[in-house]
């Protein structure tokens, strides 16, 4: 019995994951908040991300590289820095 693969989602939105780069949002909207995980530690033989960078970047593909940057932060913790980029992406994608 083969079982569908299904795309994860956090407040309806994709999220895509590549070693310690998470990738939250749709390449087809404006924007898409990018998660790259600089820091873990070992809890109970399990990696926790204890330090988290957090990008807002346009996904224009004729931008330059660092053009495409909109906003930047440092979170301790992926909730923290999923919380930021979530409500960054919600308002950029709105327009405000």
């Amino acid at each position: 019995m083969a079982e569908e693969k299904g795309i994860l989602t956090y407040k309806g939105h994709p999220l895509m994951r590549k070693d310690n780069l998470i990738y939250y949002g749709s390449m087809a909207d404006s924007h898409i908040v990018m998660l790259q995980v600089l820091e873990t530690k070992k809890v109970n033989d399990l990696d926790v991300a204890t330090r988290v960078s957090v990008q807002l970047q346009l996904t224009d593909p004729s931008a330059r590289s660092r053009d495409r940057v909109v906003k930047k932060s440092e979170k301790p913790g992926l909730y923290n820095a999923l919380d930021v980029g979530c409500v960054w992406l919600e308002r950029a994608l709105a327009g405000k």
